[in-house]
């Protein structure tokens, strides 16, 4: 009941989709909450997520949280979170490695697309990889 009010109010869709990082449901509300809540969350790339029964919901959570999503559009450059302050260095390399192999699969001519690759933290300087 509560859905369907959203559905009346498009602001409210998009100040829940802004509070919260990833939103799941179950396999029966989730067939019906296209029709409910319009595309408000599909617009923010939040769609809910399905989870099952016999599903852990912690592990779901935990998994959701540690996915990074690769938004390919028409552009040249493109940048992905790969980590944070408290990975080691082999875990980060582990993720560059992970994340730049996981790119260029997304690649029609995989390698040959790729001009340069640089690595950046927050604060610091920009470090040239791949080029």
């Amino acid at each position: 009941d509560e859905i369907t009010n959203l559905n009346k109010n498009k602001k409210l869709i998009r100040k829940l989709a802004k509070k919260y990082d990833a939103f799941l449901a179950s396999d029966t509300l989730i067939k019906k909450l296209p029709r409910l809540m319009g595309p408000g969350l599909n617009r923010a790339g939040k769609f809910p997520s399905v989870i099952t029964n016999s599903e852990d919901p912690a592990e779901k959570i935990n998994g959701i949280l540690h996915t990074v999503k690769f938004q390919m559009k028409k552009v040249l450059c493109l940048s992905v979170p790969v980590g944070h302050v408290n990975l080691n260095r082999d875990q980060l390399k582990t993720n560059v490695v992970l994340s730049v192999n996981f790119l260029v699969s997304l690649l029609k001519k995989k390698w040959q697309n790729i001009k340069v690759i640089y690595i950046k933290s927050t604060m610091g300087p920009v470090q040239q990889v791949y080029f």
